[in-house]
């Protein structure tokens, strides 16, 4: 039997309220919409309804100070999304304190994954 991979990985979430304002979902959408241009092909992309991605990038514009992507209604050519600068920053902070949480934590994590069955 082959060995499995393990890996860790660290989700850190913030929540404002009774609402979930940031986690690892809502990032991977904002780093999507900022690939692809468009709420619907990231929603596509992560394998998410239009309508849940809809409202989450809702949610998120409204819990921020500033909002983090400006969508246009599509027409002909489709809609179109755009990450703005608080979500460009948004995405660079979490992924930065994600790096960082794994650096710091690098010895203790291999340890606790040497409690694995392997």
């Amino acid at each position: 039997m082959a060995k499995e991979k393990v890996s860790a990985r660290f989700n850190l979430r913030l929540s404002k309220g009774d609402i979930k304002a940031i986690g690892p979902g809502k990032v991977a959408l904002l780093e999507a919409i900022a690939e692809t241009g468009s709420i619907s092909a990231a929603a596509r992309q992560l394998g998410m309804s239009y309508r849940r991605a809809w409202g989450l990038v809702d949610e998120l514009n409204h819990a921020l100070v500033e909002p983090a992507v400006e969508a246009n209604v599509g027409g002909r050519q489709g809609g179109r999304a755009v990450l703005l600068p608080a979500g460009r920053k948004l995405t660079t902070l979490y992924r930065s304190i994600e790096r960082d949480a794994a650096k710091h934590t690098a010895a203790a994590t291999r340890n606790l994954i040497k409690l694995l069955a392997g």
